[in-house]
């Protein structure tokens, strides 16, 4: 589980833009620049290369969720 005071903190290393926490996949999800960082033993990547690319359904859901 991550820390919500961490959160805070942590921003897209792509865009700067806030990290959404998706505990449910374990990442953290950008919907600025599409992509989901990875998290492993409760430690965040934020690694563009370790990150993956968002389905258009997931950046819908991310969209819907957000209003």
């Amino acid at each position: 589980m991550l820390d919500q005071r961490i959160l805070e903190f942590l921003v897209c290393p792509a865009t700067k833009a806030p990290l959404i926490y998706d505990q449910e996949h374990q990442e953290l999800v950008c919907k600025a620049s599409g992509l989901a960082y990875p998290i492993r033993d409760d430690i965040p990547v934020l690694l563009e290369s370790e990150a993956r690319q968002l389905t258009l359904d997931e950046k819908e859901k991310w969209d819907k969720s957000a209003k």
